[in-house]
């Protein structure tokens, strides 16, 4: 069940933060970067480094790339959105996705938000895209806050 997306007073958190976008389902996948850039924005952070990449299956190596670069940052956004269709393309990919997110936050120590979604329909998109109460860049931004936060109290 969906809840609505809580808004509190955000700290600011120390370090450099990213957002990896899929260009693809470009409607829905802006509504979620708008919503988690004004989120950051909130919480007086400086701008974070936006990278748009052509589809879900690409957010992986750039958060990779990223990862290996001198940037040390404090956490990724990783957004997407993917529509299931008729074959299971969208399901491989969405787990193929979600297998590489969770081995380099592994690897590399850092918060690594997922919120490429994979959605039956274009209504379940705009509810957690395009809404103000369920808008997942929102959480994703909140989540990217919360654990550099946590990240950087634990020793």
């Amino acid at each position: 069940m969906l809840q609505k997306v809580k808004r509190s007073k955000q700290e600011a958190a120390e370090g450099a933060f990213a957002i990896v976008a899929s260009k693809y389902n470009p409607r829905f996948v802006q509504g979620m970067v708008d919503a988690a850039m004004a989120e950051l924005n909130r919480a007086a952070l400086v701008k974070p480094l936006m990278i748009r990449v052509p589809g879900a299956f690409e957010v992986p190596v750039v958060v990779s790339k990223l990862l290996r670069g001198k940037t040390p940052y404090a956490a990724i956004i990783c957004l997407g959105v993917i529509l299931r269709g008729q074959t299971t393309h969208a399901q491989q990919i969405a787990e193929a996705v979600t297998s590489s997110l969770a081995q380099l936050q592994l690897q590399f120590g850092v918060p690594i938000i997922h919120e490429v979604l994979l959605l039956e329909n274009e209504a379940q998109a705009m509810v957690r895209c395009l809404d103000k109460n369920h808008n997942r860049g929102t959480e994703a931004a909140q989540t990217a806050l919360e654990m550099a936060r946590v990240m950087s109290s634990v020793k």
